[in-house]
């Protein structure tokens, strides 16, 4: 069956070379950013994070297709020029974008024109899709006929949903089946925010989390980095593992801050129970130092840091 292609104007600009197969690169929580995670060991802030995005780059070339991004491309909302500069010239050519909680000052959709990736977008650089940004209702990001007959209805969000168990205590988030099932009227839905990665099926339509693109934590230390290639006429995705070193996460840091909640606990053990919860915070620090022998310059660095 001949193709069409016939795509919404703001996606148009791009074409494609038969033999066709990948419609779009899908990805998620890049996290752009400017200080080394605490659990990495390599030089990740000037090489491996740009390596990562060239190697994205390079396949959104080899596939000629849009990059799809379910939000957080940066870390921080407010990236300095240095980080957009670098990030101008590593990011791939037809790259579309939600905003995702870490995008957004304060968390706010009605601040976006302070962000990094608002920027961006007025310097042509990348595009913003309709959709779930945070907070954000579900709308439709892209529809368009993959084949003469059969179009595709995909929603890009950045939205937490998971499999299996809840991700933290009390956590309120959908599970991604439940999620996929309360909208039929999307034949792919491309979420963000939980950095694991899994796909959920159900009756030919899917829901894809691809997951972080980098491990930022030690409890990643088993993750396998990756994007998805979909595929629209058969609605199915194949991921692209990106090819990690073995050797670059440290746990060593965990220990540290073991160590150091046994220190508090001792402290709190220490006091006397005279705490009293009517007071200020720095009332109490100042009866804990009158009843402790607590130094004058420990005293003055921790007034310092409440500076």
């Amino acid at each position: 069956m001949k193709r069409t292609h016939k795509i919404i104007d703001e996606i148009k600009g791009y074409s494609y070379t038969p033999p066709f197969h990948t419609d779009f690169i899908l990805c998620a929580d890049i996290h752009l950013m400017e200080s080394t995670p605490i659990c990495r060991l390599d030089d990740f802030v000037e090489q491996t994070q740009w390596r990562k995005l060239q190697w994205l780059k390079d396949l959104a070339i080899k596939h000629n297709c849009p990059v799809l991004c379910s939000g957080d491309l940066f870390d921080y909302w407010k990236p300095s020029p240095a980080l957009l500069s670098k990030t101008i010239e590593y990011l791939p050519p037809n790259f579309w974008v939600v905003y995702g909680n870490h995008d957004l000052p304060q968390h706010n959709m009605e601040l976006k024109e302070k962000s990094g990736i608002y920027c961006l977008e007025k310097a042509g650089k990348l595009k913003v899709l309709q959709g779930g940004h945070w907070g954000q209702p579900f709308e439709i990001s892209w529809q368009g006929f993959v084949t003469d007959t059969m179009e595709r209805k995909i929603c890009v969000a950045h939205i937490m949903t998971y499999q299996g168990q809840e991700p933290f205590p009390g956590c309120t988030a959908p599970k991604s089946a439940k999620l996929l099932r309360q909208h039929p009227e999307f034949d792919l839905i491309v979420t963000g925010d939980n950095h694991k990665t899994f796909v959920e099926k159900h009756e030919g339509r899917l829901l894809v989390n691809p997951g972080s693109l980098f491990r930022l934590t030690a409890s990643q230390l088993n993750h396998k980095p990756c994007v998805f290639l979909y595929n629209g006429e058969t609605n199915s995705v194949h991921p692209e593992y990106y090819p990690i070193e073995s050797d670059v996460i440290s746990q060593e840091h965990l220990e540290v801050q073991k160590e150091r909640s046994k220190r508090l606990d001792a402290f709190i053990e220490s006091l006397d129970g005279d705490f009293e919860a009517s007071l200020t915070f720095e009332d109490n620090l100042e009866k804990t130092r009158q009843q402790s022998d607590i130094s004058d310059k420990v005293m003055q660095i921790i007034y310092k840091s409440l500076e």
